[in-house]
C-alpha cells in the first residue's frame, strides 16, 4: 500500500493488448489528473502482447494470431496516433476485394452488398448460387415479418434464422460471423456480438431495411484520413511490420514511463488489506500474490486475463457466475509459403470461408499475400488456413504432420494446389476465443456493480467482457484506466 511520499502502485494482471492498453492509459490519465502512480504488469509468458505474435521469416511477415483490425473502430487509430506509429499503417490490396464461400466443394463469390452477411442489394442477392430459390424468398419475408416484441437478449443464430431463415443463416451468415468468434451462432449472445442487428430490427422493423439504411453512414476510416498514409484507407488495416509494431511501441512507451514488467510470473491470488491511508473509498489496499511466492503491495488492480483465470482470483469476494459462463474455444492456424511459379492459381480476392455443412478440416483460408501486399515477396504466395471452432476442437491437437496433411488435402480439393510448401508454420491457440452466452452483458454489469462495492479499486476487463477485436480490447483498457482512477482517492 501507499506510504507517505510514495506513488500509488497499480498492478495490471496480464500483458496482452488489454493489459498493455490499460497500463498505457493509466499512466496517461494519471498524468492528466496530476497523480503520481507506478504500474507493474504481471504476465505468465516470457513476452508481452498475448495473442499478437508476428513472425518475420525469409522476407515474409506472418501473423500467428490476429492479422488486422477494423479501421472504423476509433480506439486503435487513436492509440497508433498517440504512439506515433500511424505512418506504419497499411490497408488491404484494392485489387483483392472478392471473398468467396465454399458450397458443395466449389468457391462462390459472395453476393455484392453483403454487410456482415446481411444482403443489402437484393438484385445481387437474387443471383447467387449459394442459396436455393426458397431460401432467397424466405429471406425476403424479413421485410414483412413483425419485429420481436421482447426486449431481452437472444442467440445470434435464433435472431438470424427468425429474420432471414435458417439456410441464409447457415450458408452465408454463419461462416462469416462465426469466424470472428470460432463459435456456434445458436449459443452466442446477440447483444454482446452484433447489437446493431437488433437495433436495426427495432428501428426499421426489418433487418435488411435497417442495414441498408445504415450502409455508408459509418466511415471506413475512424480518424481523419489526412493523418494516415494513403495506403491506409481501407476497411481493414494492419501495420507494415505486423501487429507486433503496436506491441513493441507500447512496451517502449511503458518502459520509458517506469513500468515494471514481471514476465514468466502468474498471479495466484489477491488479498484484501485494510489500511487507514490506503487511498480507497472503503480504505482498502491489496496484496497481489505470485506463484513464485512474491507479494506485490498495490493500491489498485486491473485484471485482464481470460475469464477462467479472472474467476479464480475474484471468487473469494464476489459471485463469478458471469465470467464462469464464458467458455473458450481452441483454434489453430496453419500458414504455408509457396513459390508463386509452382501454383498456377489465380488469386483474385482475399480468400474464402467455409460453412460447417461442408465437412472440411479448415474453416477458412486467407490468401494473405493477395490481401496484404506487404506480407510476402512478389514471387511468393502466403496462405493462412484456420482450423477449430465450437464443437470441432479436437483437430487443433492433431500431430503436426497429420494436421499439415489434413489442411493440404483440403487445399488440393478446393483450389487444386498440389505444390510442396517452402515451409509451414503451425500456431495453436488453446482456449483463446471467448464465447459470449445469451445474457452476457447484463450479468457482466451485475458483476462490476458487486465489485465496486466489495473490491473498490479492482477492475476486470478484456476480451472476455465487451468485444474480442483489437480496437475493442484497447477501448476497454482505456475505460479500465478511468474507472480505476475514479474509484481511488489518490493524493
Amino acid at each position: 500500500m501507499r506510504r507517505n511520499g510514495e506513488p500509488d502502485r497499480i498492478v495490471v494482471v496480464g500483458g496482452g493488448i488489454s493489459g498493455l492498453s490499460s497500463a498505457f492509459y493509466l499512466l496517461r490519465e494519471a498524468k492528466r489528473r496530476g497523480l503520481d502512480i507506478r504500474v507493474t504488469i504481471v504476465e505468465t509468458m516470457d513476452r508481452v502482447g498475448g495473442k499478437i505474435n508476428t513472425l518475420h521469416r525469409d522476407g515474409f511477415v506472418i501473423e500467428r494470431g490476429p492479422d488486422s483490425f477494423l479501421a472504423r473502430k476509433k480506439p486503435i487509430i487513436d492509440l497508433a496516433l498517440e504512439l506515433g506509429i500511424e505512418q506504419q499503417l497499411t490497408g488491404t490490396n484494392p485489387a483483392a476485394k472478392k471473398t468467396y464461400i465454399l458450397h458443395r466443394r466449389k468457391l462462390h463469390s459472395m453476393p455484392q452488398g453483403l454487410v456482415l452477411g446481411i444482403p443489402t442489394e437484393i438484385a445481387q442477392f437474387a443471383k447467387t448460387r449459394l442459396l436455393t430459390f426458397g431460401a432467397k424468398m424466405r429471406a425476403m419475408l424479413d421485410f414483412v415479418k413483425p419485429a420481436r416484441k421482447a426486449d431481452g437478449d437472444e442467440s445470434l443464430g435464433n435472431f438470424l434464422s427468425r429474420r432471414l431463415g435458417r439456410e441464409v443463416m447457415e450458408r452465408v451468415a454463419e461462416p462469416l460471423l462465426a469466424g470472428i468468434y470460432a463459435g456456434d451462432l445458436n449459443t452466442l449472445s446477440l447483444q454482446a456480438t452484433f447489437p446493431q442487428f437488433g437495433a436495426a430490427e427495432r428501428k426499421h422493423g426489418s433487418l435488411i431495411r435497417g442495414m441498408r439504411a445504415n450502409k455508408g453512414k459509418t466511415p471506413a476510416i475512424a480518424a481523419n484520413a489526412s493523418e494516415l498514409p494513403s495506403s491506409a484507407r481501407t476497411a481493414f488495416l494492419t501495420f507494415k511490420g505486423g501487429l507486433a509494431t503496436m506491441v513493441n511501441a507500447l512496451e517502449r512507451s511503458l518502459a520509458a514511463d517506469g513500468t515494471e514488467f514481471k514476465l514468466g510470473a502468474k498471479v495466484v491470488g489477491i488479498e484484501k488489506v485494510a489500511e487507514p491511508d490506503s487511498g480507497f473509498e472503503e480504505q482498502c489496499g491489496y496484496r497481489v500474490l505470485l506463484d513464485c511466492g512474491e507479494a506485490i503491495e498495490a493500491n489498485g488492480v486491473v485484471i485482464t486475463t481470460p475469464a477462467f483465470h479472472a474467476a479464480s482470483l475474484l471468487e473469494p469476494y464476489v459471485n463469478v457466475d458471469a465470467i464462469s459462463a464464458v467458455n473458450y474455444v481452441s483454434v489453430a492456424n496453419v500458414v504455408m509459403a509457396f513459390d508463386r511459379a509452382t501454383l498456377g492459381y489465380q488469386f483474385d480476392g482475399s480468400g474464402f470461408v467455409i460453412p460447417r455443412s461442408e465437412g472440411t478440416t479448415i474453416t477458412a483460408c486467407t490468401w494473405t499475400s493477395s490481401k496484404w501486399l506487404h506480407s510476402a515477396p512478389d514471387d511468393k504466395v502466403l496462405l493462412r488456413c484456420y482450423v477449430g471452432r465450437a464443437g470441432e476442437e479436437a483437430v487443433v491437437d492433431l500431430p503436426d504432420e497429420q494436421l499439415k496433411e489434413a489442411v493440404r488435402a483440403d487445399i488440393r480439393s478446393i483450389m487444386g494446389i498440389t505444390a510442396e510448401p517452402l515451409f509451414t508454420e503451425i500456431t495453436r491457440l488453446h482456449q483463446s476465443m471467448p464465447q459470449y452466452p445469451v445474457g452476457h452483458l447484463e450479468r457482466t454489469a451485475q458483476l462490476r456493480g458487486e465489485m465496486a462495492k466489495t473490491l473498490p479499486g479492482v477492475w476486470v476487463t478484456g476480451a472476455a467482457f465487451d468485444g474480442v477485436g483489437l480496437p475493442d480490447c484497447i477501448r476497454q483498457g482505456k475505460e479500465a484506466a478511468s474507472s480505476l482512477l475514479d474509484a481511488t482517492r489518490v493524493t
